[in-house]
């Protein structure tokens, strides 16, 4: 049976990464790409996201663009790691038009698509998460029509990326996170900030992926060259946990998606967000002891089949 995806990003690379991962699943459907503000502005995050499916040869698949900011607050961009534009401010003279982004906006075409598709959609959302808020404040029924519910993004250990202890994606809309994480009572699977950096692959890898000797590993290594070195940089090396590695955030979210044996471990709590601490806005709360009275329960991944995972990722540059 063929899955059937929705993707929600921000496009920077490892969302590139997961993009190219899902496309290169032999059972997957990718059904649309939604586009909101986050690594960068959402009119870059649109041109990223065709670029993308332009080196796939997929821009048949539709590309909508959402929200700008925040619900609250000004935005925030992630410009350090992935490049002022997002993909590593690598030209792209041959990079596709605009005009290929859909007229519909990210959130109508979300709900159509899911409403069309009753119990069958699995959204995968690798970016703030305004998109999904705005979506289920109009439609209160999505959640209860989605197979499943991939995010990458909060954290469990409050090690902050962004703040002292928030992790990019919720931190760039709390609010936003705090509606999804209470509001989608379906099922729901977090790759957060802490366990991606566990899950590292070696740099030895990451050099073999890039040499690979394809159109698409070609493509990535130019938009990457960025992010790594600044992966080797004073101030992203303050940031990971558990030492230096490569870290593809995004992708992890969506190998979950993709095959459901990639999971091997995962703790399984009610989860919100905090949204008034000075030093704790947008870090994400695990609720151990049921002290929220919250039924719905997250599934927190703790370990995947890292042997798996480079398979998926070799094979998306392939």
């Amino acid at each position: 049976m063929r899955k059937k995806l929705l993707v929600d990003v921000d496009c920077g690379v490892d969302d590139a990464q997961a993009i190219m991962l899902a496309l290169a699943a032999p059972n997957v459907d990718l059904l649309g790409v939604t586009c909101v503000h986050g690594n960068t502005t959402v009119e870059n995050v649109c041109r990223n996201t065709l670029r993308v499916l332009q080196a796939c040869d997929r821009l048949e698949i539709p590309v909508f663009k959402g929200a700008a900011k925040p619900l609250v607050g000004n935005s925030i961009n992630s410009g350090h790691f992935h490049g002022l534009d997002g993909l590593g401010d690598a030209p792209d003279p041959n990079a596709p038009s605009a005009d290929l982004v859909q007229e519909e906006s990210a959130v109508m075409a979300m709900i159509r698509i899911v409403n069309e598709n009753p119990g069958e959609v699995s959204l995968v959302a690798t970016a703030p998460l305004t998109n999904l808020a705005l979506a289920v404040r109009l439609d209160p029924s999505l959640p209860s029509k989605l197979r499943g519910l991939y995010i990458m993004g909060g954290n469990t250990e409050s090690r902050g990326n962004t703040t002292a202890c928030g992790e990019f994606n919720f931190t760039a809309d709390p609010e936003a996170a705090y509606i999804v994480l209470n509001d989608y009572c379906c099922p729901t699977y977090l790759a957060c900030w802490e366990f991606t950096c566990y899950s590292k692959l070696s740099w030895e890898f990451c050099d073999t992926w890039l040499a690979q000797p394809t159109a698409k590993a070609r493509f990535m290594a130019r938009i990457s060259r960025h992010s790594i070195e600044a992966s080797l940089g004073k101030r992203v090396q303050k940031e990971l946990v558990g030492g230096s590695g490569f870290v593809s955030c995004d992708s992890y979210a969506m190998a979950a998606a993709v095959d459901e044996t990639f999971v091997i471990e995962s703790d399984c709590y009610p989860v919100s967000v905090e949204l008034t601490g000075m030093h704790t806005r947008g870090m994400m709360v695990v609720d151990t002891r049921g002290i929220l009275n919250k039924t719905h329960k997250a599934l927190i991944m703790k370990k995947v089949d890292l042997e798996k995972f480079k398979e998926m990722m070799m094979a998306a540059l392939k």
